[in-house]
């Protein structure tokens, strides 16, 4: 499974909102992150539509977190943006082919199946345990406290 880039742009716009005051136009969050406006309105309404920001429509209208950031998990945005799907799905290959095995003799996953759904199950056990809050975290960590006041103030002072 390849994580879409839309991914990275909604994580990155639910850390930049947690420092947001007000609710944030979507043209602003384009503008800072340097995307494409209707680009990122795509990964805007995924979130939305999963719950994780909401719109609010008006003259101070844009977008909010629907809840606190520890509460907000990266599964939750990846799951938002790309689907719930897991990363490998079996074609039961086994039971084609000259040497294929019957039915009958295929009643539980294969090795490969299993294999993949453990790496899947652990990935998304991975992301299930960083919340939006930690990434924000590791953000003042990475690029010192200052990092996110500025953003809330360049966003706060709009357009």
């Amino acid at each position: 499974m390849k994580i879409s880039g839309g991914v990275e742009w909604a994580l990155h716009c639910c850390v930049v909102l947690t420092t947001a005051s007000e609710p944030v136009p979507a043209a602003r969050l384009a503008e800072l992150h340097d995307v494409s406006a209707s680009y990122l309105a795509k990964q805007l309404q995924a979130l939305s539509r999963a719950g994780l920001v909401q719109s609010v429509q008006g003259k101070a209208g844009g977008y909010v977190l629907t809840r606190p950031p520890a509460q907000i998990t990266v599964l939750d945005v990846v799951t938002a943006v790309d689907g719930a799907q897991p990363a490998f799905t079996c074609t039961e290959i086994r039971q084609r082919g000259p040497l294929a095995s019957p039915p009958e003799a295929c009643t539980r996953p294969c090795a490969i199946t299993r294999a993949m759904a453990s790496a899947d199950a652990a990935w998304r056990a991975t992301l299930r345990g960083i919340s939006v809050a930690d990434l924000a975290a590791e953000v003042t960590g990475d690029y010192g406290p200052e990092a996110l006041p500025a953003i809330g103030a360049w966003l706060s002072a709009g357009p």
